[in-house]
């Protein structure tokens, strides 16, 4: 039985991972939270609390393994255990080298950072992409093999920071494929301004929280006011910043359903965060950091919640593709699955010309 190894991080990027190891039951599957070979990095990231924020940290990998056991899933840190046929990525920032020599595929979670003037010197001077401190270069290595986009806007924008783009392929990223499936839902409260923040101060970058607070207030206008936390953020801090500044009668959440929240609020305020997709595509008026008209190109395909199944089958043709790893055809292979059997009887002309 051939061997399938999905590196996780986020919880976000560990129930992806999950979805689509569901979707291949005839492969041995297993999960490493992401990794290096680097012992020096290795030695930092257990004694030192600077990388506590990211999902390199002791505290994100016990996160994700808590949820892998709860799960009954295969669990192989730092791929100790086996040999794989396939590795299946949420960041090609960091892909240590005595991985890249099985097949490679590389999945878009969520949200990518603004490419930044740093970002730009980093990837020109070939520095590691971690330098940048966030995302901004995550997909733009064209280290792996293969490469999942969530929209046709950013296939052509990794395209154009240098991965090749006949590796990459649009289709759709699990967890943000099928908005429409949250407005119905038991979440008590509706018709309020909802403000989804981030972690960026965990994660040293520059915010001025209280700015943020009472502009949040100022777009409310009076009307009711609900904070969802990030989950890496300091709560304490984050609460008390809130109270001191917000309203009174201002609801927060620490945890819950985010895209329950959003499918019953009025407005959605954000700031660097993939939840600002969940609003566009249920219709809702947001605000964001990024620029608004962009985000509604780059916006992940909606399609019913298929990306994980079209994935897998992404997976299995690769996996089963008997010739070198230049000689697979990815674009080909999706193909050939949105045509199979009855798919082939609801896709559109101008979807088929698409592909």
């Amino acid at each position: 039985m051939k061997k399938i190894l999905f590196i996780t991080g986020s919880i976000n990027q560990t129930t992806q991972m999950h979805q689509i190891a569901n979707e291949l039951p005839e492969f041995d599957c297993w999960f490493s939270q992401l990794f290096t070979d680097n012992a020096l990095l290795n030695h930092l990231l257990a004694k030192t609390p600077i990388f506590n924020g990211t999902v390199l940290s002791r505290k994100f990998r016990l996160k994700s393994e808590r949820y892998l056991y709860q799960n009954a899933l295969q669990v192989d840190f730092m791929a100790q255990k086996n040999q794989y046929d396939l590795v299946v990525y949420c960041t090609d920032m960091i892909v240590p080298r005595r991985m890249r020599q099985f097949k490679t595929i590389w999945l878009q979670e969520g949200m990518i950072d603004r490419y930044t003037l740093w970002s730009k010197i980093v990837h020109t001077l070939r520095l590691p992409s971690t330098m940048c401190g966030n995302t901004s270069l995550n997909g733009a290595s064209n280290i792996c093999d293969v490469y999942c986009a969530a929209s046709e806007r950013y296939k052509q924008q990794f395209a154009a920071k240098g991965t090749n783009i006949n590796k990459i392929v649009v289709t759709g990223i699990p967890n943000y494929d099928n908005q429409k499936q949250h407005l119905n839902n038991d979440f008590p409260h509706r018709d309020y301004v909802m403000v989804a923040t981030t972690d960026m101060r965990e994660t040293f970058r520059i915010e001025n929280r209280v700015a943020f607070i009472k502009n949040a207030v100022k777009i409310a206008a009076g009307r009711p006011l609900l904070f969802k936390l990030h989950p890496n953020e300091n709560f304490a801090r984050a609460e008390r910043e809130i109270r001191k500044h917000a309203p009174a009668n201002t609801m927060i959440y620490k945890d819950g359903n985010t895209a329950h929240m959003i499918a019953n609020c009025c407005e959605l305020i954000t700031q660097y965060s993939t939840v600002v997709y969940t609003g566009i595509a249920l219709g809702k008026k947001v605000h964001s950091w990024f620029d608004i008209n962009e985000l509604q190109e780059l916006a992940p395909l909606q399609n019913e919640g298929t990306s994980a199944k079209t994935i897998a089958a992404l997976c299995r043709e690769y996996l089963n593709h008997n010739g070198n790893k230049k000689s697979f055809d990815p674009q080909l292979a999706i193909y050939k699955h949105l045509v199979s059997g009855q798919q082939q009887q609801e896709l559109t002309n101008q979807q088929i010309a698409n592909w």
